[in-house]
């Protein structure tokens, strides 16, 4: 069990403000930039390094704000205070607010500059590849913050598991068009399944959330639904991401060597049994969450190492 964080394990600024970015999640937008740099590799384009630096640099900060202002807005409405179910570090928010690390301004002012933070490398990138990126960033980046921000508060409206999945496919195809320069189908196909794990990772850290998620007006799909219906949510999901990607290589519009992220399969299946068992027993689902990460970052590092593979050992199409 992990334990909580305490302000006098932080005697460093630097250490709290960091550690409230909840480094250790950064890793899915590791693996979804990674598809993206593979997906634009396999279309015979040459990396360039600074640019491939500047995106995945940029986006794992981006990505550190959208935690950030997650906790902000949590404090705010109260959400992360009265949940009494959380499964710490896994949900209920980083307990930084709660536990007296940081004040509530000073993570709003935090998550805020470091979504701000990736506006000017954003538009250098756009002048170095195509206009077309600006649309990419600028949607990504409004995604993560109408996520927690009012008014749209996306999680509080039953749409959150769309809104992230969303995000993470455009960072598979935001990453690609930095290098490609225009848009193609090859990342939205890649990165669609990787994307839908992502948002299961949201969708089963809802039911230890969701007492303290409904007191506090957040409406979730797993507070619509209840966790006797919700908990097929988690199957549909699963269901549609290995599916599109069995799809896509039966039908050849990816290569055949992604059929590796089906690999993944088992994890997310022996996750959505432990759901099934324990849907309403917040206690017993830390394996399955754990499950669910790996899944999600195993699928996409799969699925980046298969892309790369066609490159190395067959050459570009």
């Amino acid at each position: 069990m992990i334990a909580e964080p305490q302000l006098q394990a932080f005697p460093n600024a630097f250490a709290r403000y960091f550690a409230e970015t909840r480094p250790a999640f950064l890793s899915v937008t590791l693996a979804g930039c990674l598809i993206g740099l593979a997906t634009a590799a396999l279309g015979g384009l040459p990396l360039d390094a600074t640019k491939a630096f500047l995106t995945v640099f940029f986006a794992l900060v981006a990505h550190a704000g959208v935690n950030v202002v997650n906790d902000y807005h949590d404090a705010l409405n109260g959400s992360d205070a009265v949940n009494t179910e959380r499964l710490f570090p896994f949900t209920g928010g980083s307990r930084f607010i709660q536990n007296g690390v940081l004040t509530v301004r000073e993570v709003g002012v935090f998550g805020h500059a470091l979504l701000a933070s990736v506006i000017p490398p954003g538009l250098w990138l756009a002048w170095q590849s195509a206009p077309g990126l600006l649309g990419i960033g600028l949607t990504g980046l409004l995604i993560g913050w109408a996520y927690s921000a009012p008014p749209f508060k996306l999680m509080a409206r039953g749409v959150g598991e769309l809104a992230i999945a969303a995000g993470w496919l455009l960072v598979v195809v935001g990453t690609d068009y930095v290098q490609r320069g225009a848009f193609a189908w090859l990342p939205v196909l890649a990165g669609l399944p990787f994307a839908l794990l992502v948002a299961n990772l949201l969708f089963i850290n809802q039911f230890p959330d969701r007492a303290a998620d409904a007191q506090a007006g957040k409406r979730t799909l797993v507070v619509r639904l209840g966790t006797r219906r919700a908990r097929w949510g988690y199957w549909l999901i699963a269901a549609l991401a290995y599916g599109q990607l069995a799809a896509g290589c039966i039908f050849a519009v990816l290569p055949a060597w992604t059929a590796a992220g089906l690999l993944t399969a088992p994890l997310s299946f022996a996750a959505g049994r432990r759901l099934l068992a324990h849907a309403g027993q917040p206690a017993g689902l830390t394996g399955a969450i754990k499950l669910t990460i790996l899944a999600a970052n195993l699928h996409g590092l799969l699925i980046a190492a298969a892309l790369a593979s066609v490159v190395l050992f067959q050459g570009n199409p």
